[in-house]
């Protein structure tokens, strides 16, 4: 099996938990997902099956969707509610104070990482360290909020819709939104609504998604690999192209008709190929994601 299946996660379920369901209902070794969700998440997630899964790193839209709710007026060591509360403080916010707040995480911002979060310093996991009660300097990273959409749907409640980039952590945004409230804030409900390119509507639920594996009908509903670069510009490669490529041989930008900046799918009449960009020295780089 090879191809791209878009699962619906359930809530107290890790993204781990979902392959490894998956693995043992196909009897497939080969899989992987795209985008880690903590396990208190629900939505989209896409498991990779087969060649597929040389596709983490290669997906040209990394960005995800996210519908998510604050709750106001207390702090976790763990950033939402499932965690140990640290404190809990009145709440008076108004719409207007909320949007002005809002506004200041849209564009470029730098996160801290939770210390409950699978980040790794110095090669262990930040969440192996909390669990010993250790709480350590990590590095910040940089993200991109693209939108951020808040409503007060109670005097304590927050709901948010966000548009983020990979890395984003929707939880270190419930904090430190509530930190520059006055009263504090923790993540109490997180779905994730689009990644990569992919959306929510097109996702199996976990227990359908089983049922048919068991059923050996599964297949039928993984998407093909080239699926994942449909919104990228098409080549069609004549066949003596096609053979040299597919033998490593680098072609000139202009044989193919390439842009420099830009990355193609393409295709030969066999079917798709595979993607490719051009490089410094002006040829173009395949990478074969369909071995014949």
């Amino acid at each position: 099996m090879n191809g791209i299946l878009l699962v619906d996660k359930p809530a107290d379920w890790t993204s781990f938990d979902v392959v490894a369901k998956l693995r043992g209902a196909t009897r497939q070794k080969k899989l992987g997902h795209g985008g880690t969700l903590d396990p208190m998440a629900t939505g989209l997630l896409p498991v990779f099956f087969g060649r597929a899964t040389r596709l983490t790193d290669l997906l040209p839209d990394h960005t995800k969707r996210y519908e998510a709710e604050l709750q106001l007026g207390l702090e976790t060591d763990t950033y939402d509610t499932t965690g140990t509360v640290l404190r809990r403080r009145p709440v008076s916010v108004t719409p207007e104070a909320l949007n002005a707040v809002a506004a200041r995480f849209k564009g470029p911002i730098t996160q801290l990482p939770p210390m409950y979060s699978s980040v790794k310093v110095d090669g262990r996991r930040l969440y192996e360290l909390a669990r010993q009660g250790k709480e350590i300097e990590r590095p910040p990273r940089q993200v991109h909020i693209y939108s951020l959409d808040c409503r007060l749907v109670s005097p304590d409640r927050v709901a948010l819709s966000i548009f983020c980039s990979r890395g984003t952590y929707v939880r270190s945004l419930c904090h430190d939104m509530g930190a520059m409230l006055g009263c504090g804030g923790a993540m109490s409900a997180l779905r994730r609504t689009a990644s990569s390119g992919f959306v929510l509507e097109d996702a199996l639920p976990l227990d359908r998604a089983v049922e048919l594996a068991r059923q050996g009908s599964l297949e039928a509903h993984l998407l093909p690999i080239w699926a994942a670069f449909s919104a990228l510009p098409r080549i069609d490669v004549k066949p003596k192209e096609a053979r040299l490529m597919r033998h490593g041989v680098r072609l000139e930008a202009d044989r193919l008709g390439a842009a420099a900046g830009q990355t193609y799918q393409l295709w030969a009449a066999e079917g798709f190929m595979g993607i490719g960009a051009i490089n410094d020295e002006g040829q173009f780089v395949f990478r074969n994601l369909c071995p014949s």
